[in-house]
């Protein structure tokens, strides 16, 4: 089934864009073309464009942004049914190595336990899945990678740490994600890499953007 859309008013500075589909990912692939549609259509009065996992919100200026042309703009990105949920890197796979358990990974032996499977399990499951950067949030650069083997989905941590250093590799909910700042975080810490994900030096700062497919590849120590 093609995607469908419809749009809901946030007040007067803002409209939602609410996608359904078959699945989560054509329904997040379809946020992420509908964005690309409006970007490129260059709205007057449209001050941000937000991406999510299955709507999009656009942040608008009442008094200069005619809504019908917001509107126009998304039918116009979706006209093409028959790449409607391509990504411009849907066919791009970046491999990234990590490095499971121990310091690397102080939450792996829990996630096990709550899981019932054992520690080499968790991270053969994590590393089976090819993954698709479903939104990018949190900390500039961190992205949410979807969708996590079901086996493996566990609520965030009860006490959220103080401190994640970059690199860990972290599982909560249906997503996967990597920490690219220190930072505070609730996500269960099974693994590292080495990868920089977000460099502001560098064009573009981010290593991963929306709909690049990522796979993890174990490493040792």
């Amino acid at each position: 089934m093609t995607p469908n859309w419809r749009l809901d008013f946030l007040g007067d500075a803002a409209v939602a864009v609410q996608v359904s589909a078959d699945s989560p990912l054509d329904a997040n692939a379809c946020v992420h073309r509908l964005a690309r549609g409006l970007r490129a259509a260059a709205v007057a009065g449209v001050r941000d464009i937000v991406p999510g996992m299955h709507d999009l919100v656009v942040h608008v200026d009442p008094l200069r942004c005619d809504l019908r042309q917001v509107e126009a703009a998304l039918q116009g990105a979706g006209d093409d049914e028959a790449v409607w949920w391509r990504s411009p890197m849907a066919d791009d796979l970046l491999e990234i190595p990590v490095v499971y358990g121990g310091e690397h990974g102080p939450d792996l032996d829990d996630v096990a336990r709550a899981t019932g499977l054992s520690p080499d399990e968790v991270c053969r499951r994590h590393a089976a899945t090819e993954y698709v950067v479903c939104f990018v949030g949190f900390l500039p650069g961190f992205p949410y990678l979807g969708l996590l083997d079901p086996s493996l989905r566990l609520p965030r941590r009860a006490s959220p740490r103080s401190r994640v250093t970059p690199g860990a590799v972290a599982i909560a909910g249906e997503y996967t994600g990597i920490y690219p700042w220190a930072s505070p975080g609730g996500w269960h810490l099974i693994g590292h890499t080495a990868v920089t994900l977000f460099d502001p030096q560098a064009e573009p700062p981010a290593r991963v953007s929306p709909g690049r497919r990522v796979r993890f590849v174990a490493r040792e120590p």
